[in-house]
């Protein structure tokens, strides 16, 4: 018989207290996106707030594993704990998040400073827009005071969830060469540092010229930050340093211009928003079922009732 799992708040404490059992199965709660998600959201709010995230993304294939891994060893080399989200597609199997990141970092794996996890969208109800900020809450609060969040493409969804990070790193390789792909995806918007990737191949120069002619011609070219464009090496950990303490400079300006108050303040207001939008979402679906519900849409399809009307006497179950 299966051991019945402890409450959410029970977890949560454990959790704080430093087991990391306990904290893995928190993320998986809030990965579900159910009632238990709500309670751990509610508990980790108020411990939240000085924990600082830095979102990777960058095409398939860049090599932002590699480079995550090689920035966890550097962090560590400081004695700085961290804890990192890989967020994946969901797995047509399974459901869950394919873990090939925590594959590539199982150097890391049994260091107890790093906690590595694979995020997938699952059946949260709003998806990775509101399951990955509730799970760098829960990392914040329990004590992990940098998150890196690593994303592995550049969709839309990847783009929102690595631009939602306080310092957000895009990687690129040399020859790269689609900026009209790069500027489709939004890269160029969410971009504060610019790493050109496996730098020890041919073609870095071309690629750092393509970038800053991008960074000329976009609508961020007189902006007091001007994303930089650094150089790596993730299989050697060539640039890493640098890389972090350009992390750490885009940190200082963000803090002393207000930039990250700003940011932080207008992604808790679009999470709010898109909490709203869930719930409404869901009651939507609810009040579309039902013997009225049948009527109404035959009604609609005879051209007895137009579609205002009839979705006006819907959401009037809403507003009473």
């Amino acid at each position: 018989m299966a051991r019945k799992r402890p409450p959410a708040p029970e977890l949560f404490q454990s959790a704080l207290d430093g087991d990391r059992a306990s904290l893995a199965r928190l993320l998986s709660l809030i990965e579900r996106g159910d009632d238990e998600a709500r309670v751990i959201g509610r508990l980790a709010y108020p411990l939240s707030g000085s924990g600082y995230t830095v979102g990777l993304t960058g095409a398939p294939g860049a090599g932002k594993s590699t480079l995550t891994s090689a920035t966890i060893k550097h962090l560590r080399s400081l004695d700085l704990e961290i804890a990192v989200l890989a967020i994946d597609p969901s797995s047509p199997f399974t459901g869950g998040a394919i873990l090939g990141d925590r594959v590539r970092m199982q150097d890391h794996a049994t260091d107890p400073g790093v906690f590595i996890r694979s995020m997938a969208t699952r059946g949260h109800l709003g998806g990775l827009s509101l399951a990955t900020p509730e799970a760098v809450r829960a990392l914040d609060a329990i004590g992990r005071k940098w998150i890196l969040v690593e994303t592995v493409g550049v969709g839309q969804v990847e783009v929102e969830v690595a631009g939602k990070a306080d310092t957000t790193i895009v990687v690129v390789n040399p020859g790269w060469g689609d900026s009209v792909q790069a500027n489709k995806a939004g890269l160029m918007e969410i971009a504060d540092i610019f790493v050109i990737n496996k730098s020890d191949r041919k073609g870095v120069d071309e690629t750092r010229r393509d970038l800053m002619q991008m960074l000329d011609l976009s609508d961020l070219a007189h902006e007091a930050w001007r994303a930089p464009i650094l150089d790596t090496v993730g299989t050697t950990g060539q640039g890493v340093e640098e890389l972090w303490n350009t992390v750490l400079e885009h940190r200082e300006f963000s803090e002393s211009t207000g930039l990250l108050k700003e940011r932080r303040t207008f992604r808790l207001r679009e999470e709010l928003r898109e909490i709203i939008s869930q719930r409404l979402g869901r009651k939507a679906r609810q009040i579309c079922t039902g013997d009225r519900w049948d009527e109404l849409t035959d009604e609609v399809a005879e051209r007895t009732t137009d579609p205002w009307t009839a979705a006006d006497e819907m959401l009037a179950a809403i507003d009473a």
